[in-house]
Parts: structure tokens; sequence; C-alpha cells
């Protein structure tokens, strides 16, 4: 007769695992973590964010062996992971949430992804890591914040080595205008303002006082100028756009630095 006792064993450590993913729920981010399992069956926008994944992930380099990654609100640590397979030497995962952590936590041990660290820090506080990354994730969390500017200089005075993988939520036209270096307080030979304050394509920012989507934390939803626009003035320079909502970036010098603080803050760095 067949020995039916690992079977059993396997039968029962999937049991356990599904356990702990029902005690963790609910999950914005569906993993599969093996076993039949996945976090996230019934995630209203499918399967999310493997599917968005895959649109992007060519952009990014197919070996990072020996490079270190910081995913700046990781959520239950998708993209941390996958980093992570990609051959990360270092891989930390930042979020403000606990259970978000944890959810990480189990999802990387049960892919066997046991040394990716975790740790409880929201983006304001990135000073504080004391250590530059190769690549800086910074994904589904800018909207969220209510100094999204600030978070993105500080990103890019205290942790942005290298790489910026960035995406926001956009709302409006994804058109970019081309606008003036100075801009005129009205038009040539009139006190009328100028027109392309008023043109959709113009970098706009979009202030959200109430609930956007039923959540009462997205705050901000740029435009596609205005992704860029910020992004340049934190001092990221955008080499692709794999997907309307996605850049992956290099770290470049800070437009005004020199200006001090009214131009960008913290602006306390030697790094340009």
């Amino acid at each position: 007769m067949a020995d039916m006792r690992p079977q059993r064993r396997r039968s029962e450590a999937a049991g356990d695992l599904q356990e702990r993913v029902s005690d963790l729920a609910p999950w914005f981010q569906n993993i599969d973590i093996g076993h039949g399992i996945t976090t996230a069956p019934d995630h209203f926008l499918g399967d999310y964010p493997a599917f968005k994944y895959r649109r992007f992930k060519d952009a990014l380099p197919a070996d990072l062996s020996g490079k270190s990654v910081l995913d700046i609100g990781c959520n239950a640590g998708f993209y941390a992971i996958e980093m992570k397979k990609r051959g990360a030497a270092r891989v930390l995962g930042i979020d403000s949430d606990e259970r978000y952590l944890d959810q990480a936590r189990l999802a990387s041990a049960a892919l066997g992804f046991g040394d990716i660290e975790f740790a409880k820090r929201d983006v304001y506080d990135v000073a504080a890591l004391g250590e530059t990354f190769d690549l800086v994730i910074f994904m589904g969390v800018l909207y969220h914040l209510r100094h999204p500017l600030l978070a993105l200089d500080l990103i890019r005075e205290h942790v942005a080595g290298d790489m910026l993988l960035f995406q926001t939520m956009q709302q409006g036209s994804d058109a970019v205008l081309e606008v003036p270096q100075d801009h005129p307080f009205h038009k040539p030979g009139t006190f009328d303002p100028p027109d392309y304050f008023d043109d959709p394509a113009y970098p706009k920012l979009h202030f959200i006082e109430r609930e956007f989507a039923h959540d009462w934390t997205n705050w901000w939803a740029p435009n596609a100028a205005c992704s860029q626009a910020m992004l340049r003035a934190a001092g990221f320079a955008i080499e692709a756009q794999p997907e309307p909502e996605v850049y992956l970036c290099r770290t470049a010098p800070v437009p005004y630095r020199e200006h001090g603080p009214a131009a960008v803050y913290p602006a306390k760095g030697a790094r340009a």
C-alpha cells in the first residue's frame, strides 16, 4: 500500500497556509504563493498586480545581481518578490501599514524568499534608512500622499542611487504641452492671462478633497504632463514610459537646488 503520509503533510501545510492568508485578509495584491493558493482570487481588478507588471517588466533590467532594491509602499510584497526573482542581492520593503507588512512576510516566506527585509516606515522617513539603493520602487503611493512633491524630493535626496520605477494614478489628458521656460503674467500687449493654463495638456495636479473610488486616502491625480514635470523637478530623468502611468527614471541633477528650500526641500545633501 502506498504511503499517504507525504501527501497528507502537504495537504495539512496547504490548509495551514490558507488559514494564515485568510487571517490577514483583505489583500490588495493577488499573489500566487503555491499549493494552489492565491491571496486575492476575487480581486476587483482581476489578477492584480501581475497583469500590470507583465506590461512593463521588460523595461527593467532582467539581471539585478549585486543590486539593492527599496520598495516604498510595498503592500503585500509583490514587487519586492519579483525583484528578488531577478537576483537582487538585497531587497527592503517598507510600508506604514503593519498588516501589509505581515502579508508581505508571509508571501515572501511561502515563496522561499524569506531573506527579503520588511520594515514599518513611511516615505517621509526614508532619510532615516541612511543608505542609497540601486533601484527604488515607488508605485501606487504618490496619489495617497498629502505632500507628493516633498516625497519625491526626499526619495531623490536620500535613497535613490540610480534608478526609480514610478507609477501614479493619472487623470485628465495624456497629451504633454511644451511649456515656456518663463511664464508671463499676461499675453503680450494685453492684460489677459496666458491660454496655456487652460490647455488640458498643461501640467495639472488635480486635488481630490473628498473620496475617489470610495477611498478617502486618494488626495491627488496628476495628468501625464504633471507626472513627468514633477519627476524632472525632483531630479529624475525619464528613460522609458512602458505604459501610460509607469515611468522608469534615472537620477539627474536637481533643478534650481541652488535657490534653497523655496525651490527644493530639503536641499541638505551633497548629491547632485
